[in-house]
């Protein structure tokens, strides 16, 4: 799974310009929010840029290129949909390591010990997630659905 391969899929979620008063990111294009890039002219932004944020602020983030093949883009996605820290720690608590948020030596090498299969934790502390948003925000439920089929589909 190299970057190139994994932002089609990414992008294929995502999708282009919304601007959805219920989103807590904002106004988005190709999943790249306001709120995150307040900077940045969302409703102008081209495709190729936001791959250049996609790789700068998550596929590099989570050093994808140093995962196990088979959790890239899992992790990546999850980066992508709930944010780098979110991501890591849903990796740090299914790989046994500890939980900061931070993608050090200690996670990379658990990560790395992990064995296939174990990516099965990481889709079960996503669903999770999604779950916990909802309890706490229930106007969000509208999403839920799409999250949870999207975690499935990676």
């Amino acid at each position: 799974m190299t970057f190139d391969s994994a932002v089609k899929h990414i992008l294929k979620f995502e999708g282009g310009y919304v601007n959805d008063p219920d989103d807590a990111g904002g106004e988005t294009n190709f999943g790249i929010s306001k709120r995150s890039y307040p900077d940045e002219d969302i409703a102008g932004l081209t495709i190729d840029h936001a791959k250049d944020i996609y790789r700068r602020d998550y596929w590099d983030a989570v050093r994808a290129d140093e995962l196990p093949e088979y959790i890239r883009l899992s992790v990546f996605d999850m980066a992508v949909n709930m944010g780098t820290k979110a991501a890591v720690r849903i990796l740090q608590k299914s790989v046994g390591a500890g939980v900061d948020g931070i993608i050090g030596p200690k996670t990379m090498a658990a990560a790395n010990r992990l064995a296939i299969g174990g990516d099965v934790d990481i889709l079960t502390h996503r669903m999770e997630y999604y779950v916990d948003i909802v309890e706490r925000k229930p106007t969000q439920i509208k999403y839920l659905k799409g999250w949870l089929r999207r975690a499935i589909e990676v």
